[in-house]
């Protein structure tokens, strides 16, 4: 069973019987990682130049980009998850 990167109308994980045949729902799934993986290297950028910016960082843009890490990395470790606890 493969772990998929959205949730149900229920809000609980969705899961999809696969026989490694690489069928539409499991490459939807791959897609939604690999945007979610993007998504997250991006994030990171955007925050290292925020800290490291000269320019004063407001309480507000901090609050903005805490909520945006905590989002990528409960992501990230959905797709850990679902690989079997693999990283990679």
């Amino acid at each position: 069973m493969r772990l998929l990167p959205w949730n149900g109308p229920d809000g609980k994980p969705c899961y999809l019987s696969t026989d490694e045949g690489g069928g539409y729902l499991s490459r939807l799934a791959d897609d939604m990682e690999a945007a979610q993986l993007d998504t997250a290297e991006e994030l990171l950028r955007h925050t290292n130049e925020l800290l490291n910016g000269s320019a004063e960082v407001t309480a507000g843009e901090l609050r903005f980009c805490v909520h945006r890490l905590r989002e990528a990395l409960r992501d990230m470790l959905r797709i850990v998850e679902s690989r079997g606890g693999r990283a990679t």
